[in-house]
């Protein structure tokens, strides 16, 4: 991971959007700052793509479309994306899934919550967990204490253990029944929905996180940038982005937002 600052200009210059991670990547613990917010903005205003691409829930999904200065926002780790249609006036949501699969999905899911919570004490069901539509979300440390990366570990075997994917963010580990992830979401959606083969042009866009579950990401993009915190779970992570900011968090989102302004003007 090379500094941010070492990233040539033109590189910067030349990107067209930014995909990011939100917990810990744009908010910082636990809270969405006003600078985070308002470099989402500037994005915007410059003309970039701005796309989240998170493991929360369609509950909060629905208030990002509807009032965030984002283009589009891949939820629950790639279930679905969720728009704004301007033109209908209307929220959509492209589901990966069928509404068979993902009730099936859940059911078998109700297995894994009760082998979590017998097997692994002090893990908890994530808090956002009722705005859910796909996946089971286990809280490790964002409302429970935290708990050792060796419990963590266990929570993960679990949903293997049941046939489940299962990826760690800074809070959570969830997973679901199905193929889909962050990264293949990512490309069917800026396909469908803005006519972009990040096959060819990958290079184009930058992609910054701050976890495990981002590593994919990390692996698909040229131009990934990770915020500082970022080297928490390097040693956790097959895919290292390829720049790393100074500042930690949503300090290290805006970083990221003022350099690519900057080379743009």
């Amino acid at each position: 991971m090379k500094p941010l600052s070492d990233c040539p200009r033109a590189t910067l210059a030349a990107i067209r959007g930014v995909l990011t991670d939100i917990d810990e990547t744009v908010s910082t613990e636990g809270h969405l700052t006003a600078e985070a917010y308002a470099a989402m903005e500037a994005l915007k205003k410059a003309g970039l793509l701005v796309i989240p691409v998170t493991g929360r829930p369609a509950g909060w999904c629905d208030l990002m479309a509807r009032f965030w200065p984002i283009d589009a926002v891949v939820g629950e780790n790639g279930a679905f994306w969720m728009w704004h249609d301007g033109e209908a006036r209307k929220l959509r949501t492209r589901f990966i899934q069928s509404d068979e699969e993902r009730a099936d999905g859940r059911r078998r899911l109700e297995a894994v919550r009760a082998d979590v919570l017998r097997e692994v004490p002090g893990a908890g069901i994530a808090s956002d967990q009722p705005y859910r539509l796909a996946d089971l979300a286990i809280d490790f440390c964002e409302d429970v204490p935290p708990l050792p990366r060796a419990d963590v570990d266990r929570i993960v075997a679990i949903f293997e253990r049941h046939g489940a994917k299962a990826k760690v963010s800074s809070i959570h580990v969830n997973g679901w029944f199905g193929s889909y992830d962050k990264l293949t979401t990512s490309r069917t959606m800026m396909t469908e929905l803005f006519g972009i083969d990040l096959g060819r042009d990958a290079g184009d866009y930058v992609f910054s996180g701050d976890s495990p579950n981002d590593s994919p990401m990390f692996g698909f993009f040229p131009n990934g940038v990770g915020v500082a915190n970022v080297r928490d779970f390097a040693d956790a992570m097959p895919h290292l982005p390829r720049w790393i900011t100074t500042a930690a968090s949503g300090a290290g989102f805006v970083e990221l937002a003022q350099a690519l302004i900057a080379a743009r003007s």
